[in-house]
């Protein structure tokens, strides 16, 4: 809601105009904005017909209005315990996703989230108090008659076309009755939904706010009923955590471990700090998200979301919106309150217009925080439950926003936007002072509050800030780090921006078109210097490779790319240590030493004349990360990545379902339905599973059983032996296949008696099965999960022709080789080479090993190999790699696909100048020596540095 640029609001004028505040609250009875938006929506040519849903699906409260103060016009212009190795009972989930041994520390004493009473499970009185509960009897899919009706109720309103198309098909003759169905319409869809399915969630209720004259509507519902309905879900009551705890990677409690919000220092404090007043409480964090976003691509339609979720619930549940663990809390107003002339006017109203909104949405939590609120969990134990404020997640915007402070000052600490740049290793500027911002902001005098305001650095929100009252918060402390709009969409937005003024752009994008291809890496055949409007997927996907890019390309005018090269791997470094899924104190370690290597190093973009100053906040919060994830877990809880995908389901969809008029009354009723029917289909999972006394848990995945995935049956059956030097580029086949035949039959034989003893094998099979890809599973059982995705995919396929018949260009990727001692971590014990061919023995191989000791594996790949790794290059500390040639000659083997670790990622050295004979397609065989990628994916990163 703030446009306002850097330094603003640092001293008032005199002609800041007075505003004024006020206007009419609808009354419950009064008639709302009422649009049933699944049915055909009335508008002033289609009056909506009598049999209209009546039940109004906003409520409007009249209780008292709700005002965003003006701006005070100043009278003058002022002057300037032991550790437990096994987890507790209900905790398996969590160790289970951190794959590693962790030893616990509990929170001292019995009473921390002690249960109070017992009371029956949600799903058990799903139905009570409902029309549904009477017919319901022995059927599971009440108040539908059967698995139809409710499969075809359940694809109708999350999958199926609109309510008019919806209509037109039960319109045709016979359709209803051939489905057998128990409504004709969309209309009579909706009544079932409204009246008989129980709504786990509360509802929307409405609340006019008047601003200088303009008049918006607040669509919003009770935090706390939100919060009952997200603690008391069964779907969640096997994962939900009730106090908090130290894990420690280490049996002496050495070496601390963060990654859950439960596992940081915050819930800890806060669990003393209560226990002191109310023993026996179990805390709820409250983490509120807020963005605004576009509806829609033309006529700049916009909404302003805010979501809530909780703390208890782990961060692998909330992060899947498909488990709909978040709950749209809200929709504020959104205005530019373009009749305000006076620009600093009109950034305090939307400041105060803003606190004044989510003040109220959130003033229920307040009494809940401080005394306690008896709640049950979705498997019946109560528990006495305190909200409290823990994390505001939001881009920069949002973060001053929510703050209350400057725009180009940082939103967390006393570091003001003259100060932004400077850095000293281990020196943090204190956060601010709470309690002295709160004396500030409670001065009467109108010109001494301003005064003290802009003294403690922040501006004078009316009638305060909506986070004053909340028990236990400091929203400065409450600022989460953000690795999308910070790093990715901030300061690597940033470094790309520098990079491409710095170089030559057509070099750095006849680089990026000739990079080879890799399952992890996206090759930019057009370039990345013309790139607008990028995403964070596309930041994510330039800081794969742009190291790579600049290694060895030369800075105009001789200048010494050195330092430059420096600093970008520094912030790469940081980029990766920061989405760590879980930290240890030797990790943030490295992270700090990640951000004093780029101030190290930063002069360079000045010297070269792409910087002038360094007035970057994004840039200034990473001195806030080490603390912040100490306090509140690793990044990956607080992720704006999360909440863009909201936006999506909560917000734009929403819109879509909807006639464009008077939008927001539609909206709401279109997700109120929706979560009907998903609460629903949870229950209906429940009962057909037998009712167990707890629903499995959602993170609870379990390894793969083996990490290496092939397809059921071979790309091509029946391959000549004859045809792969051409086809596959694997000329030493024969002669690599009859030497791992003699070395697998005989492992005693010496490297010449398994020459010679090769040279008198006879293949008795002239084709063999072939695949052109495999899948590998790179986690491990051992440690933790690096990505959501810990899949890897290699590819060794010739050239084909698509279905359009243009040739697609052949693909053999490099790979990581184990050769028998190589570790989860690091590079000894592996060796880089690349796949030609994959391929399993036909049944006539089993001459060859007869004396074998053991049967030959399944699958087996021909490959060619690159020098072993030996010393990381100093600036960008990445190995540098050739391909073994002797006598002219590749040095291949067969090997067997097992001991393929993953695919490896190799930029090549391209010189000064590219060469411009080199093409995406064939850089691995023109180009003869390559640095190995540590940047490709998260596990690479973490393998390969």
């Amino acid at each position: 809601m703030t446009d306002d640029g850097a330094g603003d609001d640092r001293a008032e004028d005199d002609d800041i105009e007075p505003l004024v505040f006020g206007g009419p609250f609808l009354d419950d009875n009064d008639e709302g904005p009422y649009v049933d938006l699944d049915d055909e929506v009335p508008d002033d040519d289609n009056p909506p017909s009598d049999d209209e849903d009546e039940d109004d699906p906003i409520i409007y409260d009249d209780a008292e209005p709700w005002e965003a103060p003006p701006p005070v016009t100043p009278e003058s212009s002022p002057e300037p315990d032991q550790p437990d190795p096994l987890p507790p009972p209900g905790r398996q989930n969590i160790e289970e996703a951190l794959r590693q041994d962790v030893y616990v520390q509990d929170f001292p004493g019995s009473q921390a989230g002690k249960p109070v009473a017992q009371r029956a499970s949600m799903f058990s009185t799903y139905l009570s108090g409902t029309e549904a509960e009477a017919a319901a009897g022995d059927n599971p899919y009440a108040p539908f008659p059967s698995r139809r009706d409710w499969l075809i109720a359940r694809w109708a309103k999350l999958r199926g076309p609109g309510s008019t198309s919806l209509d037109e098909l039960l319109d045709l003759d016979g359709v209803q009755e051939d489905l057998g169905i128990s409504f004709s319409n969309s209309r009579e869809l909706n009544k079932i939904i409204d009246k008989q399915l129980p709504s786990g969630r509360p509802q929307f209720r409405c609340k006019e706010v008047t601003a200088c004259g303009e008049a918006f509507d607040v669509y919003y519902r009770d935090p706390l009923e939100c919060v009952k309905a997200l603690y008391g879900d069964p779907n969640f009551a096997a994962d939900l955590v009730f106090k908090p705890e130290r894990h420690y990677a280490d049996a002496d409690q050495t070496i601390r471990m963060y990654h859950e919000l439960f596992s940081g220092k915050w819930w800890w404090q806060t669990q003393k700090s209560v226990e002191k007043e109310t023993p026996g409480a179990t805390i709820v964090p409250i983490i509120i998200s807020s963005d605004k976003t576009r509806l829609t691509n033309f006529k700049g339609k916009t909404a302003y979301p805010v979501y809530l979720t909780i703390g208890n619930i782990p961060k692998e549940v909330r992060r899947k919106p498909s488990l709909h663990s978040q709950i749209l809390l809200a929709y504020l107003p959104v205005t530019r309150l373009e009749h305000i002339k006076n620009k600093k006017s009109r950034r305090r109203v939307q400041v105060n217009l803003f606190h004044t909104c989510m003040g109220r949405i959130l003033r229920p939590l307040e009494r809940a925080g401080l005394h306690g609120e008896e709640m049950a969990s979705g498997d019946g134990v109560v528990r006495r439950c305190h909200t409290i404020f823990a994390a505001h997640i939001g881009d920069y915007p949002e973060q001053v926003l929510a703050t209350g402070t400057k725009y180009g000052d940082c939103p967390s600490c006393e570091t003001t936007n003259d100060e932004l740049g400077d850095h000293e290793p281990g020196v943090v500027k204190p956060f601010r002072d709470l309690e002295a911002i709160l004396d500030a902001l409670e001065t009467l005098d109108s010109l001494a509050r301003t005064r003290a305001c802009r003294e403690a650095g922040i501006k004078p929100i009316d009638p305060g800030p909506y986070w004053e009252h909340l028990p236990y918060c400091d929203i400065f402390l409450s600022i989460t780090p953000d690795i999308l709009h910070q790093l990715y969409q901030g300061v690597v937005k940033h470094l790309v921006e520098w990079i491409k003024t710095a170089y030559n752009k057509s070099e750095i994008d006849a680089r990026c078109r000739r990079l080879p291809p890799n399952h992890h890496v996206r090759v930019f055949s057009k370039g990345i210097t013309s790139l607008y409007q990028l995403t964070g997927r596309e930041h994510s996907d330039i800081s794969r490779v742009l190291l790579g890019l600049i290694i060895d390309m030369p800075l105009p005018n001789g200048a010494p790319a050195g330092q430059l090269v420096l600093a970008t791997r520094a912030i790469l470094d940081f980029l990766y240590l920061a989405q760590y899924p879980v930290h240890t104190d030797e990790t943030l370690a490295l992270l700090d030493n990640a951000l004093d290597r780029f101030h190290a190093n930063k002069q360079i973009f000045v010297d070269i004349g792409v910087r002038t100053t360094w007035r970057i906040p994004k840039l200034h919060f990473l001195k806030h990360f080490r603390f912040l994830i100490e306090r509140t877990g690793t990044t990956d809880n607080f992720n704006t990545e999360y909440t863009e995908r909201l936006h999506i389901d909560l917000a734009k969809e929403a819109y879509e379902a909807t006639n464009a008029k008077d939008e927001f009354p539609q909206m709401t009723r279109w997700l109120e339905r929706r979560e009907k029917i998903h609460r629903h289909e949870k229950y209906v999972q429940w009962c057909l599973a037998g009712r167990p006394p707890r629903l499995p848990s959602h993170i609870a995945i379990p390894p793969p059983s083996d990490s290496l995935k092939m397809t059921k049956h071979p790309s091509r059956k029946a391959v000549r032996i004859t045809t792969l030097p051409s086809d596959y580029g694997a000329p030493y086949f024969v002669d690599a296949l009859a030497r791992y035949s003699v070395r697998h039959s005989n492992p005693a034989f010496t490297t010449r008696q398994v020459e010679c003893a090769a040279e008198e094998v006879v293949l008795p099979f002239a084709t063999i099965p072939v695949y052109h890809k495999a899948r590998f599973w790179l986690g491990d059982i051992h440690n933790h999960r690096l990505s959501s995705n810990e899949y890897d995919v290699v590819h060794a396929s010739p050239v084909r022709r698509d279905t359009r018949g243009r040739d697609v260009a052949s693909r053999f990727d490099t790979v990581m080789v184990n050769h028998g001692h190589g570790s989860y971590s690091g590079v000894d014990g592996y060796q880089v080479a690349q796949i030609k061919v994959i391929f399993s023995l036909p049944r006539q191989a089993e001459m060859l090993f007869v004396a074998a000791p053991t049967p030959p594996p399944k699958y087996l790949a021909y490959i060619e190999w690159f020098t072993s790794f030996t010393v990381p290059d100093p600036y960008h500390r990445l190995y540098k790699i050739k391909r073994i040639v002797r006598n002219g000659h590749r040095m291949a083997s067969v090997v067997p696909l097992r001991c393929v670790r993953r695919s490896v990622y190799l930029f090549p050295m391209f010189g000064t100048v590219v060469p411009r004979d080199w093409t995406s397609s064939n850089v691995l065989d023109r180009c003869s020596t390559f640095y190995v990628d540590a940047f490709s994916d998260r596990h690479a990163y973490h393998t390969v540095h």
